[in-house]
């Protein structure tokens, strides 16, 4: 078998699809909790904690001290974003609950699937027939 014919066997199968269309939408659903939580759950935390902007967290390891992060990173100043870090954890966190809670529910309806009851066969009218004279003939 040519590589070639062997790379399109292997292209076409239907899990190469779905893998595709999975990181696909994983990389969508990706954008949108990272919208999710720096555009609302950070700054409704930094509310509660104080009013306190997770973005701007940061250590200057430089010896110039700067005003804002912004002002240190257009300087070049050595930082540690520690802010930034938290939004990736707090991120990583509801994307894993999502997946999780997506997966347990997949697998809960893979086991709760219901059974088909098996279909009667059909028995022929000629058996029928038959059975029906044997038994009168018992009779």
């Amino acid at each position: 078998m040519s590589f070639i014919s062997e790379f399109k066997e292997f292209a076409i199968k239907g899990n190469v699809i779905d893998l595709a269309v999975g990181v696909i939408i994983g990389g969508a659903f990706g954008k949108i909790v990272d919208s999710f939580v720096k555009d609302i759950v950070m700054p409704m935390v930094g509310q509660l904690v104080g009013g306190v902007d997770f973005k701007q967290l940061y250590f200057n390891l430089g010896d110039q001290t700067y005003a804002t992060l912004e002002l240190a990173e257009k300087a070049g100043a050595p930082l540690i974003k520690y802010g930034s870090f938290i939004n990736t954890v707090v991120d990583f966190t509801i994307v894993a609950l999502a997946i999780f809670v997506a997966v347990k529910a997949i697998n809960k309806l893979k086991n709760e699937a219901p059974a088909a009851a098996p279909v009667p066969a059909v028995i022929p009218e000629d058996i029928v027939l038959l059975r029906e004279i044997r038994d009168s003939l018992k009779k």
